[in-house]
């Protein structure tokens, strides 16, 4: 009470502190950088992300493109290198010219070099720049390029594809939030009693949404997954918190006279109930930190930062909004469209039986579907992108004219003898999938020495301490062919210089498959006990976490067993992502019916009066608040050309209805199963001798 009491007195000096609040919170959301590359979450122990690393310490080259000229002349496409050879963050420049530097004939250089750089009409250029590949120099310097080269010129590479990924994003964000906010304002008006508190609603999650991402500034950057999913989970997540709040408050009006005596019993009441599901869903968004793949740290900080400020604004800004606005919102009150469910309560535990046939049929087939989809999820990361970006169009390009479905970097020791080197060359020329080899011993031999080579030539592809080679594949990055591949090169490289590394986007993937395969399980493990053991604690039973647990996992199950059966292929962060969010978000729903049967039991009710009773008082809550979450990602999963973020709102929209259909039909059902178990095996689970033993009976 002490708190609600301090609120209801200080709700003036409480809504002025968030206002000015707002102002460094603005700051810092603009101020705090977006990372578009999902590879720069792997771990740094790898010998692709060291390699990375060696290529910018020794050679000062990070990120790697090609440029592909169509129907453009030699002297054209000479000139255009030269231009590019001056924009900032540019290291070097490799064209077919550049290789004989105007002194070797063109007759003494291998026949797979000039294949390598020409194809009918359209001739590559290799660009190296001197920062990584999703540095905002590098960005820039991809912009800069395009204007000089022109329409005739493509750009390809992983940094092409993060700039166009970034001004995409850039320009799909706000509208991300709009449709959100217009479609959750809208499913609220439908379902609350109130014409003017959801935008009281909105107006306090706002303020949280905006501390939590002006305080992103703090974490240095964060991914543009989560910039683009951050206001739109926190908006859905934290939506349960103040309609519990807003009914809570409708409630204690009736007894109490006095509004502010009123609120305070609905703070304290409010902030008693939101505790135990808060910190399951905050538990839930933890759990993605124990991922070795950053990103879910990434993302899990950032959504378990914005339910505790969204807890916060609901036991504090939210309250204050509504006693300053008190008169007109009475003024605004509304006949709920939802209309009774008591009947509908009714019929769903007298039927229970169906439901608990429904849950043993599902179970099976749907946790099958939920295992191959886990198996079926892409990590090509251009699949995530419209067909039509310009990075998308220069690489089906690449790979359809020059068969090149990408490039990697080998990195040996430079001083590994020359005959050791082509014996390796030769292997790796001939592994399944490899187009042409690029480096010094396949340049140079008895009809030209290495001294004949131009010197840019030469500091392009050997160090004081390494060897650089460029190897073209004909397959695609994150295809099963290009794993043997990965795996084939390694093997090879390994023999030969046990330090050596393969380097690339496709090695990085290859790293990425094989991490987020295990951190799946892991996250899966973690978010499931963490979250069984708060309710343990939350409703004091042994048996009703393993029975809440059951039934979200049910859900989960479905929801992304789904895609097997639909034929869907989901990218890869979007089940790891999804199982943690529905858990955390879903748990809500559970434990407030669950709360409301074991108090009902606790005062003397037969079962199946508790069970009816607290369905009928949860139905309404349970189905605002999964309307909410639906609208808010709904409209973003139709809306957004970036498969990564439409997929995951897709799945949290559809998860969203799933699980109000499996707490509304199945957990009564499994109360009504296994009510003895639970009376045994919770505290404070003591229903009196009184109840009338027939009414007891299933």
């Amino acid at each position: 009470m002490k708190l609600g009491k301090a609120v209801v007195k200080c709700r003036v000096a409480i809504l002025i502190t968030a206002l000015l609040l707002l102002i460094p919170a603005v700051l810092g959301m603009l101020f705090t950088r977006v990372n578009y590359d999902m590879l720069n979450y792997l771990p740094d122990s790898l010998d692709t992300v060291k390699g990375q690393r060696y290529m910018l310490e020794d050679f000062g080259k990070g990120a790697f493109s090609f440029l592909i000229f169509e129907k453009l002349d030699e002297k054209d496409i000479a000139a255009v290198a030269e231009e590019v050879k001056e924009v900032d963050h540019v290291a070097s420049v490799l064209a077919y010219s550049d290789i004989s530097g105007g002194v070797i004939p063109k007759e003494l250089l291998p026949d797979d070099l000039y294949n390598a750089f020409n194809a009918g009409d359209d001739t590559l250029v290799a660009v190296f720049f001197d920062t990584s590949s999703s540095a905002d120099e590098t960005m820039d310097a991809i912009a800069h390029i395009r204007q000089i080269a022109g329409r005739q010129c493509l750009v390809s590479g992983i940094s092409a594809m993060i700039t166009d990924l970034r001004d995409l994003c850039e320009r799909e964000e706000a509208v991300y939030v709009a449709i959100a906010v217009v479609l959750a304002v809208a499913a609220m008006l439908l379902f609350m009693d109130n014409w003017l508190i959801p935008l009281v609603f909105l107006a306090s999650i706002g303020v949280a949404i905006l501390l939590n991402l002006g305080s992103n500034y703090f974490l240095g950057e964060i991914s543009y997954i989560t910039k683009a999913l951050s206001a739109v989970l926190q908006l859905a997540v934290t939506m349960d918190y103040s309609i519990f709040l807003w009914h809570s408050y409708g409630e204690h009006k009736r007894q109490y006279d006095d509004h502010g005596e009123a609120m305070a019993h609905a703070i304290k009441e409010t902030f008693t109930s939101v505790l135990g599901s808060s910190v399951t869903t905050v538990a839930g968004f933890i759990a993605l930190c124990f991922m070795t793949f950053t990103l879910g740290r990434d993302l899990g900080i950032v959504m378990a930062k914005g339910v505790v400020l969204g807890v916060l604004g609901c036991v504090t800004v939210l309250p204050s909004l509504i006693l300053v606005l008190d008169r007109p919102l009475e003024k605004t009150m509304h006949r709920a469209l939802l209309p009774p469910v008591n009947k509908l309560a009714g019929v769903i535990v007298r039927i229970f039986p169906v439901f608990l046939i429904l849950f043993a049929a599902l179970a099976v087939p749907s946790y099958f579907g939920y295992q191959q989809t886990n198996s079926e999820v892409y990590y090509d990361l251009s699949r995530s992108l419209p067909k039509d970006m310009p990075n998308v169009i220069a690489n089906t390009k690449l790979e359809e004219e020059f068969q090149m479905g990408s490039t990697h970097m080998v990195l040996v020791n430079a001083q590994l003898p020359a005959k050791d080197v082509r014996q390796m060359q030769a292997e790796m020329q001939q592994t399944d999938g490899i187009k042409f080899c690029i480096g010094l011993e396949s340049l140079v031999g008895p009809s030209m020495p290495e001294a004949f080579l131009p010197d840019s030539v030469k500091e392009i592809l050997k160090s004081d301490r390494w060897e650089l080679m460029l190897l073209s594949s004909e397959y695609r990055t994150a295809t099963p062919e290009m794993g043997r591949q990965v795996d084939a090169l390694n093997t090879i490289i390994k023999r030969y210089d046990p330090d050596g590394l393969l380097v690339g986007e496709a090695a990085c993937t290859n790293d990425l498959i094989q991490i987020t395969s295990v951190d799946f399980a892991t996250v899966n493990t973690i978010s499931i006990i963490a979250i069984f053991i708060i309710i343990i604690l939350v409703e004091k039973s042994i048996s009703l976490p393993v029975i809440l647990v059951a039934v979200i996992e049910l859900a989960i199950f479905i929801n992304l067993g789904l895609p097997h059966y639909m034929g869907e292929s989901l990218p890869f962060i979007a089940p790891i992502c999804i199982s943690t969010i529905q858990l955390g978000a879903t748990v809500d729903y559970a434990i407030l019916m669950t709360t409301r049967y074991k108090k009902e039991r606790a005062h003397g009710n037969d079962k199946r009066t508790a069970v009816k009773t607290a369905l009928a008082a949860s139905i309404p809550s349970v189905i605002v608040s999964a309307m909410g979450l639906f609208a808010a990602t709904v409209g973003v999963a139709v809306y957004s050309e970036v498969d990564m973020i439409g997929s995951l709102c897709a799945l949290m929209a559809r998860g969203a209805i799933i699980s109000m259909f499996c707490v509304i039909l199945i957990l009564p059902a499994m109360f009504m199963l296994f009510d003895k178990v639970i009376g045994v095996t919770t505290l404070g689970f003591k229903p009196k001798k009184t109840t009338v033993e027939g009414n007891d009976h299933a």
